[in-house]
């Protein structure tokens, strides 16, 4: 099964776009790859990858790809959402090393009728379990105007 392109999904654009492409998607998971390399963002020649505390970035956008799934199934089109923390981020090595092929593996484990979402990440290569975490997402309904009335509530204090 083919699955439409990682930026018609996740509403990042040009270098932030960190996902390469979605491997496959249903109602409830998401499963993306990342090939390291030294055009990757945020990598280190000195090091030779990427730092793993960049595997929260990469959880994020898989769940915003799966979103944007669930958006494209339904013929509604895909919506930011916000990153709100990660619980028991475990990263196993300290680099994501160039040459690696990661698979980040997303689960929703909760959604809310308020926005409110939380998955179980986990971020693997040749099998091996690199990096798990879960994560926490909020997605308004409408994002332009949930900042507005941030923005307006955060002035008024």
């Amino acid at each position: 099964m083919s699955f439409p392109d990682i930026d018609d999904l996740v509403p990042h654009s040009g270098a932030m776009s960190l996902l390469d492409k979605v491997l496959s998607a249903d109602a409830e998971n998401l499963c993306a790859e990342v090939r390291i390399h030294a055009g990757s963002v945020f990598y280190d020649a000195e090091a030779g990858g990427v730092g793993s505390w960049v595997g929260i970035e990469y959880m994020a956008q898989a769940i915003a790809a799966h979103a944007g799934y669930l958006a494209r199934m339904a013929g509604a089109p895909v919506k930011i959402g916000f990153l709100l923390g990660a619980r028991r981020y475990d990263a196993q090595l300290p680099w994501f090393v160039a040459g690696s092929v990661l698979q980040v593996h997303v689960h929703q484990a909760l959604q809310g009728d308020n926005g409110l979402g939380a998955f179980e990440c986990r971020i693997d290569a040749a099998g091996i379990v690199l990096a798990q975490a879960t994560v926490t997402v909020f997605q308004p309904e409408n994002a332009k105007q949930f900042l507005q009335d941030s923005s307006n509530g955060a002035q008024h204090e």
